[in-house]
């Protein structure tokens, strides 16, 4: 058995704003995927995802509800008994949807009269379906936007206006022959999502703090998104240099301690702007540069891996 595949997702913009109800972009990432698949000799990576599934399906069962979701749990465990386990190269903890990817996969074979890609996704089904996502992958992260999932489900890009108010959307047509670009930076650490946000929660218990992240980080966050959006390269680089400024101000334990100094670079030469990816803490970093080789050459030693080019 092998079952569809389901995309990584790269969160551009609105990483713990979305919290607070910023603007989000989230888009998916072809480099990485995963599948349901079945085998009677598991080895030992595929051992740990079958025993994984068999919690997550308990799980699961403890969540059904007939007015949101319900699952063919017996056909989850027997599949389950049989040797299945999700096969993915997206790595863990990186924050690029590992989890997200198999809520999809899971919720695509087993959730009875399931929201499908191909209806016409009104803004109520696509809140339901964030709904459902979020409940499942709380299993995961203890609390879950249902973001991930949804983005690896549709494979869409996903505009998020606030907490209930999403939509699709396109993006800008990508420029292959240019030097801007975002890219991806390896910390060659993994992140844990759950530890970030309690920071984070406890971080927001201080006014101080709290007026830094209405006034100046969901600023920067909402007018990052509006002018990807509408491909205004040049507008949108100021507002990720003010970005990057304020994370590196206000979010030093979600940045590894090793990049805290790359990270004052780039905003002081002004060849990349460095933000989180996702909750941070390891993992992948989101770099954004007007000039890749000139990044390149800025970080010299670190692998970039370039998404998206201006």
């Amino acid at each position: 058995m092998k079952g569809p595949l389901f995309y990584s997702k790269i969160l551009l913009f609105g990483e713990y704003g979305i919290i607070k109800d910023s603007k989000g972009l989230s888009i998916p990432y072809n480099f990485f995927k995963g599948a349901l698949k079945s085998s009677e000799n598991l080895d030992e990576v595929a051992t740990k995802s079958n025993k994984s599934l068999d919690k997550f399906a308990d799980y699961l069962a403890s969540i059904q509800d007939e007015n949101l979701v319900q699952f063919d749990l017996s056909g989850l465990k027997d599949d389950i008994a049989n040797g299945m386990y999700f096969d993915s190269s997206i790595p863990q903890g990186y924050g690029i949807g590992s989890s997200g990817a198999l809520v999809a996969a899971i919720y695509d074979k087993y959730a009875l009269d399931k929201i499908t890609v191909l209806e016409n996704l009104t803004r109520e089904k696509l809140l339901k379906l964030k709904t459902i996502f979020g409940k499942m992958e709380s299993f995961f992260h203890g609390k879950s936007s249902g973001l991930d999932p949804l983005n690896s489900y549709l494979s869409l890009p996903i505009l998020i206006n606030s907490k209930d108010n999403i939509e699709s959307t396109s993006l800008p047509t990508q420029n292959k022959e240019g030097k801007g670009a975002v890219f991806l930076l390896d910390s060659g650490i993994t992140g844990e999502t759950a530890p970030m946000v309690q920071i984070f929660m406890e971080k927001m218990k201080q006014e101080g703090f709290r007026t830094i992240i209405k006034d100046k980080f969901i600023k920067h966050t909402d007018a990052c998104v509006e002018h990807f959006l509408k491909g205004d390269v040049k507008a949108l680089f100021g507002h990720v240099k003010q970005l990057s400024n304020v994370v590196l101000d206000n979010f030093k334990p979600m940045i590894p301690k090793q990049f805290h100094t790359l990270w004052k670079k780039g905003i002081d030469t002004n060849d990349y702007y460095l933000k989180l990816c996702g909750s941070g803490g390891g993992g992948y970093i989101l770099g954004f540069t007007e000039d890749i080789d000139r990044a390149r050459k800025s970080l010299k030693g670190h692998s970039l891996e370039v998404v998206y080019n201006f």
